[in-house]
């Protein structure tokens, strides 16, 4: 409702004809975000640095088949006995069980319920079949992923993860699409690597270095405005997210923020008590222990956000690039060099995705 009053204000008319809000979606209520937050005070030292926005809370919900659906804003009347219910055991949860003295006010729930129902009814639809539909008549559809591949809740670096399938594959479920409809998968990456929160991070640079790229590129969370943690590419964790989302190729993001450093490191492998491993390991306390293996190469000098060819680029940047290409055997065919939106640089053999952004 905000984004929506911000886009009005901002004179960008929304209509059910350019929004449409999937009737399956699960809402997140304010028990969720109080359960979250006093979850979250309840883990002290052991906390995994969720954003405390209630989205765990709502997954919760979800897999016990107790969530509140869009769906439901269009029947109030048999949503206020649930919501009452929902209300009465997060209390319950509240004091008995994690014993916060926060609580949650059905009046303040209902009025927003009712609040949103009336403003957001009008874009509540079918997702999946309109997505079956554009399909059938051949239109182009691009979906974009949410958060990185190891804040996966299966796959990633438990339990410093997100409450979602963050992978390709969670496309077909999220939506509601056969696994053939999907005709090609871009990942997406830093030139370095980043992380929020708590959790494991092999190739963090806790130097100037670190501070340099996190202030050059502006390393803020955007949902909650935490400074993100930098290290260098982590090609054995690129290598894991290529093979789970099953990339086409790579779009490499920020190359410009590696400009000005003499030399830059990628990490190719992991040794953990003196053994090589093929992959990112299970457990996040291994992955603590890891000891990153670097090849170092010559940084640029050039400032690149004004390049926009492929060949305009340094000859260390584009062989930066072709190292990233081979090691994760997937090929880079997009990079950008500056948050403009003409700065997205595509390689030859970029045709099909430049096709989807034209």
């Amino acid at each position: 409702l905000t984004e929506l009053s911000e886009l009005e204000k901002a004179g960008i008319p929304v209509t059910p004809e350019n929004l449409i809000i999937d009737r399956d979606a699960h809402l997140i209520m304010e028990y969720h975000r109080v359960l979250d937050q006093a979850l979250e005070e309840r883990r002290g030292g052991r906390a995994i640095g969720t954003t405390g926005r209630g989205i765990g809370p709502c997954y919760v919900d979800r897999a016990t088949r107790s969530g509140v659906r869009m769906a439901e804003l269009l029947a109030l009347d048999e949503l206020k006995e649930k919501i009452e219910r929902h209300i009465e055991r997060s209390n319950a949860e509240l004091e008995h069980v994690l014993g916060s003295s926060l609580r949650v006010s059905f009046d303040s729930v209902w009025s927003t319920v009712q609040n949103a129902a009336e403003k957001l009814s009008p874009f509540i639809k079918n997702v999946s079949l309109i997505i079956a539909n554009a399909s059938a008549a051949e239109e182009r559809i691009v979906f974009e992923g949410a958060q990185g591949t190891l804040l996966d809740q299966v796959h990633g670096t438990i339990p410093f993860v997100t409450s979602s399938n963050t992978i390709a594959g969670a496309v077909t479920t999220g939506v509601g699409i056969g696994p053939k409809s999907i005709d090609y998968v871009l990942g997406v990456a830093k030139a370095y690597t980043t992380r929020v929160g708590a959790g494991p991070f092999p190739t963090e640079l806790h130097d100037s270095i670190g501070d340099y790229l996190g202030e050059k590129g502006h390393e803020f969370g955007t949902t909650t405005g935490r400074k993100r943690r930098c290290g260098w590419f982590d090609t054995v964790a690129m290598k894991r997210a290529a093979r789970l989302n099953g990339f086409d190729s790579i779009a490499i993001t920020k190359l410009d923020v590696l400009s000005g450093l003499e030399k830059i490191k990628i990490c190719i492998k992991y040794i953990l008590d003196g053994q090589e491993l093929e992959d990112v390991p299970s457990l996040s306390s291994d992955l603590d222990r890891i000891e990153p293996v670097y090849i170092e190469l010559d940084g640029w000098e050039e400032n690149i956000e004004g390049v926009r060819k492929w060949h305009q680029l340094p000859t260390q940047a584009r062989l930066y690039l072709s190292t990233i290409a081979e090691i994760i055997a997937c090929p880079v065919s997009i990079v950008s060099v500056s948050p403009e939106r003409d700065s997205t640089i595509f390689s030859s053999s970029a045709a099909f995705v430049k096709n989807f952004v034209r």
